[in-house]
């Protein structure tokens, strides 16, 4: 059984981490670090826990665990870690956007298991995928992987409130979130990035625009993406291709049924649905931002480390009603 830490322990991703691990066979949740929560209850912030656990958030850090998940602020983990050593056993998942792009500095791995497994099976430290970016990658890196992104790929997204973590702002009152709806950073958003990366891993030449205008949805969690591209083959050529990209993954599913955010919200699931109009090939690519898109990744990605059975403490049910 491994030892596992978490840094930044009161927010959304390391809720959803705390419930996977305390019920991991191959895990023992050996310290939850918060500065602004340390010697209080877990479950005194992670209300659902109540009567699941005992453990308390600490205020001192093991050096020494196998395992540790990063699950600070954007910009912190790169500061957390230039301030504190651990041991050399020590594996690190950072959830954050520190370390998402390849870059001689750092080593580390960018976790997408379906298209990096056997790099992330031998990494030391791996750089956890954005939310938006894990459903837009997978709705169109199959493309990329068979050199057929051949024109500007459109992409609308919808996410609900928890993707904005748990830091108030005028946007994520409920006051203002209810009944409502709203684009933001269009065409300017940071998991473009990251997405034109892994794109250019598999289709080295790609140089079309990949346009994406991301929204703010009235729910609590998960993703809704619709991408639409020029495909000159026919749908049934575009679903073996998917088919067999994902023929092998755990977790990615090409479906022919609609598919909506209560089939994936509560699981580590991506579903993802085909339909062809015109030359126009639309895949749709619904995930659970919380998990798919963060937490429940990040445990996919270190049961790979750790030569775990991939799906290990993951086969979650969604909340259908």
């Amino acid at each position: 059984m491994i030892q596992a830490g978490i840094i930044g322990g009161a927010g959304y991703t390391a809720g959803e981490l705390i419930r996977i691990l305390l019920r991991h066979p191959e895990v023992n949740l050996n310290f939850i670090y918060s500065t602004s929560q340390a010697g209080k209850p877990v479950s005194h912030i992670h209300q659902d826990l109540l009567g699941e656990t005992e453990l308390s958030f600490s205020g001192d850090i093991s050096k020494d665990v196998d395992v540790l998940f990063l699950c600070l602020g954007h910009g912190n983990s790169m500061q957390f870690l230039k301030e504190n050593d651990f041991s050399e056993i020590t594996k690190i998942i950072d959830l954050s956007t520190d370390y998402r792009m390849a870059s001689k500095d750092h080593s580390f791995v960018y976790g997408l298991p379906e298209f990096n497994r056997e790099a992330i099976k031998k990494a030391h430290f791996i750089a956890n995928p954005g939310c938006f970016a894990t459903a837009i990658s997978l709705a169109i890196l199959p493309l990329a992987a068979e050199n057929l992104l051949k024109d500007a790929v459109h992409v609308n997204a919808v996410t609900g409130a928890t993707g904005a973590g748990t830091s108030l702002t005028e946007t994520t009152h409920f006051a203002w979130r209810d009944n409502n709806f709203s684009a933001y950073k269009a065409f300017e958003h940071e998991h473009l990035n990251e997405i034109g990366q892994s794109v250019k891993m598999l289709q080295t030449a790609h140089d079309h625009e990949i346009n994406f205008i991301p929204n703010r949805g009235n729910f609590s969690r998960g993703i809704h993406a619709t991408a639409y591209t020029k495909f000159s083959g026919s749908l049934e050529n575009a679903i073996e291709i998917y088919k067999r990209t994902y023929n092998e993954a755990a977790f990615t599913f090409v479906v022919e049924e609609e598919i909506h955010l209560k089939q994936v919200v509560n699981t580590n699931k991506c579903l993802l649905k085909l339909q062809k109009f015109g030359d126009k090939l639309l895949i749709t690519s619904v995930i659970d931002n919380l998990l798919k898109g963060a937490s429940g990744q990040a445990v996919q990605n270190m049961n790979l480390m750790f030569e775990f059975e991939e799906s290990t403490g993951l086969k979650l049910k969604a909340n259908y009603f």
